[in-house]
């Protein structure tokens, strides 16, 4: 009798292991999302391709392990910065059918744990890059955590020209690339910048339009409500794409890519500039979707066609 209460420890134990596992995992999927992953991969992706596009022929090769460490730092400090922007917009998420599941707005985690989370991200990302990388890497990553947070945030709630304030920083991780492999900034290096700069307006837009019902309820001004609104729709989806397609043949023009790459380019902005023009006039949820479809595409096969076809 004396060793039942041990056979049911023992019994019990796997079920406690069990009990545990089950807790943690929803809790980790939890944490997970809050990082923003399929934001994150296009970030990572322009950010090696920074440090592709600047890394020179040397005795050493490819610096594998600095890559490495670039793209960890800065995946720790976006996904610091999509978590900080959840807690920031946990009261506005809620109304929102879109982003109404997050787990933070669901309730499914606490305010303050997700506070310390994303303030422990950002924190060790900046570190990280500055002793593994470099300090002005790191500088980056902090102005573009900074500007997202406290410029670009509040301000999608005060004006549509919040898209315009919050291009500048999205558009920073090819620099901490550049910066990373180089350490300066060359004026090649702001020709991969003004390229992922010109894009978000288009992208963004598609956004704005599909969920405009939700921005509003939430209180967001991200288009206008006036008649300024077909305008606004007309410049940001159509016209910045009449700039962004011969931008993106300047790599050529400087000798950093080939003739393989000018004409994938021309023809993948000429694709894109047609779902956008399609959508600025006619606007509608499918040209919007398909426009979403097309600016997800457009980015990261330019710049790995930009990175094949290097000189």
């Amino acid at each position: 009798m004396a060793a039942e209460p041990t056979i049911a420890m023992l019994n019990l134990a796997p079920v406690a292991r069990g009990n545990r596992a089950a807790h943690l995992y929803p809790a980790v999927a939890n944490f997970w999302a809050l990082t923003k992953p399929e934001v994150n991969f296009l970030i990572l992706l322009t950010t090696f391709a920074g440090f592709y596009m600047a890394s020179q022929p040397g005795p050493d090769g490819f610096r594998t392990l600095l890559v490495i460490h670039t793209l960890l730092g800065t995946s720790l400090v976006a996904g610091g910065a999509g978590t900080l922007n959840q807690f920031m917009e946990r009261t506005f998420d809620a109304r929102m059918r879109r982003t109404a599941r997050r787990p933070l707005a669901s309730g499914r985690l606490k305010a303050s744990h997700v506070l310390c989370f994303g303030i422990s991200l950002s924190l060790a990302g900046t570190v990280y890059l500055a002793l593994a990388v470099n300090v002005l890497a790191s500088l980056l990553a902090l102005v573009t955590l900074l500007s997202y947070l406290f410029l670009y945030t509040p301000l999608k709630r005060k004006t549509p020209l919040c898209t315009l304030i919050g291009a500048f920083p999205g558009a920073v991780p090819p620099l901490i690339g550049w910066a990373a492999a180089h350490g300066q900034l060359d004026p090649e290096a702001f020709v991969l910048y003004a390229m992922v700069f010109l894009w978000q307006f288009p992208h963004f837009m598609a956004i704005a339009w599909m969920y405009r019902e939700d921005y509003a309820r939430a209180g967001y001004l991200v288009l206008p409500l006036d008649e300024r609104r077909e305008r606004y729709v007309v410049w940001q989806s159509v016209g910045v794409l009449l700039a962004l397609v011969p931008l993106s043949l300047i790599p050529t023009i400087l000798g950093e890519s080939g003739l393989v790459y000018s004409v994938g380019a021309l023809l993948l902005g000429l694709i894109f500039f047609s779902y956008s023009a399609r959508f600025a006039f006619h606007r509608s949820n499918v040209a919007a979707r398909q426009l979403l479809v097309a600016s997800i595409a457009y980015l990261p096969t330019t710049f790995i066609l930009m990175m094949l076809d290097k000189k």
